[in-house]
């Protein structure tokens, strides 16, 4: 697994190199643009709703009232780290959503670009079939639902377990691996959808090579770091990385 998350980590930069050489800021920038406006306003808003309803559960259950009248330090810090842990839970949540949000209205861009990052690396030209691409799209749409609610049954059992002190405390990491695999899966479908291979099979073939979904999934997020201009990149590089590392895993088969 670590050799196929070293693959899809340095697919990311084939993509910067193939995206300046072949000049395809055009079909980058505007749709980047419009996530990160989106993500910037969603994440605004995602973040004080987990904070209300953090301040929601402890009034109903008095906890905020027993942690006053006991006043120990000790399990004063451990629930307010595990009330910690549970906002980044909620966290991951709201963006799991979003990002499916926009991975079904992105789907034909992202199959697009797929397609077009396959024409380059094959050196051939592909005939556009505006049927095809939406055919290709709704399949994608429909792979992003499946995986939305897979992800969302997960991280409902997360957020249960970030309640508990001590033992939720690594509920964030094991949220953020499985954000990562799921949105990795999406991007590495589209290269599936191009060359007609059914769903069921695409779904064997990235569960057979999980690194490559999941070192997809982590360098998109790292991107989120860089503010405003990462948050513009990160959807296209991630898809254009995913064709890439395809092509590179099956050359080593």
């Amino acid at each position: 697994m670590l050799k196929e998350i070293v693959i899809a980590v340095q697919a990311y930069f084939e993509a910067h190199q193939l995206i300046v050489k072949h000049r395809l800021w055009k079909w980058i920038l505007i749709p980047g643009i419009i996530y990160a406006i989106m993500f910037m306003i969603c994440m605004y808003f995602f973040g004080k709703s987990a904070t209300t309803a953090i301040e929601y559960l402890t009034q109903i259950t008095g906890l905020d009232q027993w942690l006053q009248k006991i006043q120990n330090f000790w399990l004063g810090f451990l629930f307010t780290f595990a009330g910690i842990m549970l906002w980044l839970v909620q966290m991951l949540f709201y963006f799991s959503l979003f990002k499916y949000f926009f991975l079904i209205i992105g789907s034909p861009l992202f199959a697009y670009l797929s397609e077009k990052t396959a024409s380059i690396i094959e050196g051939k030209h592909f005939s556009f079939n505006i049927s095809q691409l939406f055919q290709d799209a709704l399949r994608g749409a429909k792979l992003s639902l499946r995986n939305s609610l897979w992800q969302t049954i997960y991280l409902i059992a997360l957020l249960f377990l970030s309640c508990i002190p001590v033992i939720g405390w690594i509920t964030p990491l094991i949220a953020l691996f499985v954000e990562c695999f799921y949105y990795g899966f999406s991007m590495l479908d589209y290269s599936f959808e191009r060359q007609k291979i059914s769903a069921t099979q695409s779904t064997h073939f990235i569960n057979q090579h999980k690194g490559l979904a999941i070192g997809n999934g982590i360098v998109f997020y790292l991107m989120h770091g860089f503010l405003f201009v990462g948050w513009v990149l990160a959807p296209a590089y991630a898809v254009i990385a995913a064709t890439l590392s395809i092509y590179k895993i099956k050359q080593h088969a």
